[in-house]
């Protein structure tokens, strides 16, 4: 009798063993020769070595499929566990899947550009209104690229443009006057990543979100690093952001030109770069528009009627 100790380390243990540990129970109940306890991530298990390898292969299986679903199923665990090849919910266009299970795909044409055009492309600009799916796209692709194992981190910017001289105001240290102007990138990443996972993953800078500016300075190699906002960066911005490029690294720059809140003396750095680097190869250019808002139906009639009112005051 030999006692082994299994880490779980690329999903959330809440998800793994289930609500009040029902698929743990599960689990224990498949394997009655074995004296199965867990604590935390850690599996300790005792019983005959021959077993204790059949369960630890079968964990493994069980732990990968979890971590790519973020979900683990009563009747996945049994397929799994019996050595049953489980009916994957995979369909092709599926990017990852959320942490409800629901897969997260692209939703229009232009969408599924930016997809090609990241697989393609060590450089991507995508550019599109409000809602387009622009910024939540690139996220997934970034996070499925670290569950992969393609790269070591992911790292997310945003110019705190709107903060000026409001930021002083706020409260508590530099982290917290920031967080509010990066917060729709934390939200998406909530969807797509286990709470308890998203949280180690900060603390260890696996998940690096930051302004803009403290990007300087820095080489960022096997990572995937996406610009947000990106319409309201300077020239020398955004110049400054695309040459922090290192090694086995992916850039998603994405914004909308139709939103910069720059004072008026000042040049996007998104119009110029995408003007100065438009012929450069390795360079890809997603435009994506008002069929491929996807938040409520809504929106895209709110930035149709903003669109049609700023064409009439610009004739008058």
């Amino acid at each position: 009798m030999i006692e082994k100790l299994i880490v779980l380390e690329d999903i959330d243990p809440v998800i793994f063993y289930g609500v009040n540990n029902a698929n743990l129970q599960l689990i224990k109940a498949l394997y009655p020769k074995l004296r199965v306890v867990a604590r935390g991530n850690v599996i300790k298990v005792l019983g005959d070595e021959e077993e204790i390898a059949l369960f630890e292969e079968r964990i493994i299986k069980l732990e990968k499929y979890c971590a790519e679903y973020n979900a683990l199923k009563e009747d996945m665990i049994i397929d799994i566990i019996k050595g049953n090849v489980p009916q994957t919910e995979k369909a092709g266009n599926v990017i990852v899947f959320s942490v409800t299970g629901k897969p997260i795909i692209p939703r229009s044409e232009n969408q599924m550009k930016l997809v090609d055009g990241f697989k393609k492309n060590d450089m991507i600009f995508a550019v599109g209104p409000a809602g387009s799916g622009k910024t939540y796209t690139a996220i997934a692709l970034a996070v499925r690229a670290l569950k992969n194992k393609e790269i070591k981190r992911i790292i997310l910017s945003r110019p705190a443009v709107e903060a000026g001289e409001k930021l002083g105001f706020l409260p508590g240290d530099m982290k917290e006057k920031i967080d509010p102007y990066l917060q729709p990138l934390y939200d998406a990443l909530q969807d797509m990543v286990p709470a308890a996972k998203l949280k180690e993953y900060m603390e260890l800078n696996i998940i690096q979100i930051a302004p803009l500016a403290f990007m300087r300075g820095r080489t960022l190699n096997d990572a995937v690093v996406i610009l947000d906002e990106a319409q309201n960066t300077t020239t020398q911005q955004i110049k400054m952001f695309l040459t922090r490029m290192g090694m086995n690294t992916k850039m998603i720059v994405a914004g909308d030109i139709t939103q910069i809140d720059l004072p008026p003396s000042r040049t996007s750095g998104l119009v110029d770069s995408m003007r100065i680097l438009k012929n450069v190869k390795g360079i890809a250019f997603i435009e994506l528009n008002r069929k491929d808002i996807v938040r409520h139906k809504l929106v895209e009639h709110i930035v149709d009627a903003y669109e049609k009112y700023e064409e009439g005051v610009a004739t008058i």
